[in-house]
């Protein structure tokens, strides 16, 4: 026995054969595990795919009923703008509902004695009963403080309510559950006078939500923005009830979560335990609405057909142990296999494929330790040639840095030197003007022509403002303290009408024939917070570059108030900024033409300033006549 023992603890073969065996049932059962499991998985990921595809559907025939009832209030409402008389609003209040067949009732309510001959109160609903159409003027009742009247008037707009009138005297629907269609209606002044209000029953918006399910007890429910159900297939909880309402908070986390998923309008799917049973919910917001709609799929309907693998298991485990012992019985004809494998290896190593790696072997016998010295001996390879090609990666990196560093420093220079030559240029030129000038004053002997003279003495005038203005843009775009001195002088009272009269005087004091527009949406005495000098020098600027680039015919600055944002709009017609130089308008030291006038200057350092401000500046893309700039700052009074 104890031979038998001692052969097989030195036998190859043995040991293999036992080993195989040994891990390969784990292996098998393991695998098993992973297949069933992998099952389950993919049988949910179906049924999410096919709930969603069912949701998608549901949605899409809601938001065709919807866009019936907006489709037909949107288009009578100015009908009933264009013929304010009792008379005409109870036809159009019929007609509305007559004409379409999905529409329950509409009403149309008007502010307070609008109507003198009604009192205070006129309100028109017809409702649409089994056979027939009713119109009537409804008896007097504060309708102004209902959800329908009072969201779309606070608004302004257009929006879906859905809401339980209790005090439905036409009993429109069962306990009053309605969907309801507002919109505002306004005269011709602007001035709003009432809602036009289409109204959808529940009824019939559940019956469209339940008109197909994915699965035998599958439903929907419907929620709002506080989680209260509008469809529930428990009729009960209908507005009553909320999702969270009977969840605890410790034990029913996942509810919760459903629940801030929905009413923040969100979209996708989960996995919750509702009532003890864990389900697919897939949900998504109704567009227009703010309601969410969600589909509720229970896992024992999704994996009925799943659970029937159950009765295969068992003769599947007995194959798979029948098929491990004769997968043993192979191996162990085929035990000098590792030597074969170990073999190839060495031989890919030897051509060259120094990264290939051999596994150390926890046997203690002659091919374990074979495998174990050619594994130390092709690690210690691998270590030696990896750090070889680190050191080479790195010194390929460095002389990379090496080559961008160079050449970042010839750029450097090479912009040095260009900025240096434009500088000379702009500033050459108008004092040759200036000095030549006062050469021409200076050695005259006699008097000029007083024409002539103010001739002169204006063009010396213009071509030393052109100086302090590259002189201040130089001073601006260098000195320390100028960001500082914008920070503290950025506290002033600035009236936005008077700085933009103030910047068209000074540009017309150097282009006197150009006509600029002005206009505004704001008052006189209506002020902002900000620095005076430095926007009043952002707005020179781009009247300046409007008087020089345009076609001087259609220049104009003007103000408005939008939002929390006051606009200064300095426009132009003319030729334009072309496309591909539209990004880099900003950028310091760059002009658009390098033999233009100007050290490129102007527009960079005018953003930064507005910036500090608190603002921006930005070129409007969608104006194609000329240049189309906006100064935008925030209204701070």
């Amino acid at each position: 026995m104890r031979r038998i023992i001692q052969h097989i603890k030195q036998s190859l073969s043995w040991k293999l054969s036992l080993g195989i065996l040994l891990m390969a049932i784990p292996i098998f059962m393991l695998s098993i595990g992973i297949l069933f499991q992998q099952s389950k998985e993919r049988i949910k990921d179906e049924a999410t795919k096919h709930a969603t595809s069912v949701l998608n559907t549901t949605m899409q025939r809601i938001h065709r009923y919807m866009n019936i009832v907006e489709t037909a209030t949107d288009i009578n409402d100015w009908e009933v703008i264009a013929h304010m008389d009792p008379d005409s609003i109870l036809s159009y209040s019929r007609f509305i509902v007559m004409l379409n067949g999905h529409i329950d009732g509409c009403s149309i309510s008007f502010e307070p004695n609008t109507f003198p001959k009604y009192g205070r109160h006129f309100s028109v609903y017809t409702v649409r009963e089994e056979d027939s159409v009713t119109t009537v003027i409804e008896e007097p009742y504060e309708y102004f403080e209902k959800v329908w009247y009072k969201t779309p008037r606070m608004h302004g707009k257009p929006c879906w309510v859905v809401y339980y009138d209790e005090s439905d005297s036409l009993e429109l629907t069962l306990d009053g559950m309605i969907a309801s269609y507002s919109k505002p209606l306004y005269n011709e002044n602007k001035h709003f006078v009432g809602i036009i209000s289409t109204d959808l029953s529940l009824i019939r918006l559940s019956k469209i939500i339940t008109a197909e399910t994915p699965y035998p007890d599958s439903y929907f429910i419907m929620t709002g923005e506080e989680g209260r159900y509008f469809v529930h297939p428990d009729t009960t909880q209908l507005f009553t009830h909320t999702i969270f309402q009977d969840a605890d908070p410790q034990k029913n986390s996942d509810i919760f979560a459903l629940g801030h998923e929905m009413t923040t309008g969100k979209k996708g799917s989960m996995s919750v335990n509702i009532d003890g049973k864990p389900c697919l919910v897939c949900y998504q917001p109704v567009p227009g609405t703010p309601c969410s709609l969600a589909l509720i799929c229970p896992e024992r309907s999704i994996l009925q057909g799943y659970n029937r693998l159950n009765f295969i298991i068992g003769p599947l485990i007995i194959l798979g142990l029948l098929f491990i012992l004769l997968y043993c019985s192979f191996t162990v004809a085929h035990a000098i296999h590792p030597l074969y494998r170990l073999t190839s290896k060495i031989q890919r190593i030897a051509e060259g494929h120094y990264d290939e790696q051999i596994k150390q072997s926890k046997y203690n016998d002659v091919v374990g330790r074979l495998q174990n010295n050619f594994a130390t001996m092709q690690a210690s390879l691998s270590n030696h040639l990896n750090d070889i090609q680190q050191m080479n990666e790195e010194t390929a990196r460095r002389n990379e840095e090496l080559v961008r560093t160079s050449e970042l420093a010839k750029e450097a220079d090479r912009q040095k030197s260009l900025f240096i030559q434009n500088v000379s240029h702009q500033i050459r030129t108008p004092l040759n003007i200036i000095m030549g000038f006062a050469q021409v004053l200076k050695e005259s002997k006699s008097a000029l022509p007083e024409e002539e003279t103010k001739s002169v003495t204006e063009m010396m005038r213009h071509n030393a403002l052109l100086l302090y203005r590259m002189v201040l843009m130089l001073c601006d775009s260098s000195a320390k303290g100028t960001t500082e001195e914008l920070y503290t002088n950025r506290n002033e009272e600035v009236s936005c009408n008077e700085i933009a009269h103030e910047c068209i005087a000074m540009t017309n004091s150097q282009f006197p024939d150009l006509p600029i527009k002005f206009s505004t949406d704001v008052p006189d005495d209506f002020c902002i917070t900000t620095s005076h000098l430095y926007l009043k020098r952002s707005i020179l600027e781009l009247l300046y570059n409007a008087a020089r680039y345009s076609d001087g015919q259609n220049v104009s600055i003007r103000v408005s108030e939008i939002g929390s944002k006051m606009h200064f709009i300095i426009e132009d017609t003319g030729p334009g900024i072309p496309e591909e130089d539209v990004n880099r308008l900003f950028e310091k030291f760059t002009k658009v033409n390098d033999l233009s006038e100007g050290l490129g200057l102007g527009l960079a350092l005018s953003k930064r300033h507005i910036i500090n401000l608190g603002g921006d500046i930005f070129f409007d893309l969608d104006y194609q006549e000329g240049c189309r700039f906006v100064i935008e700052l925030p209204k701070v009074r």
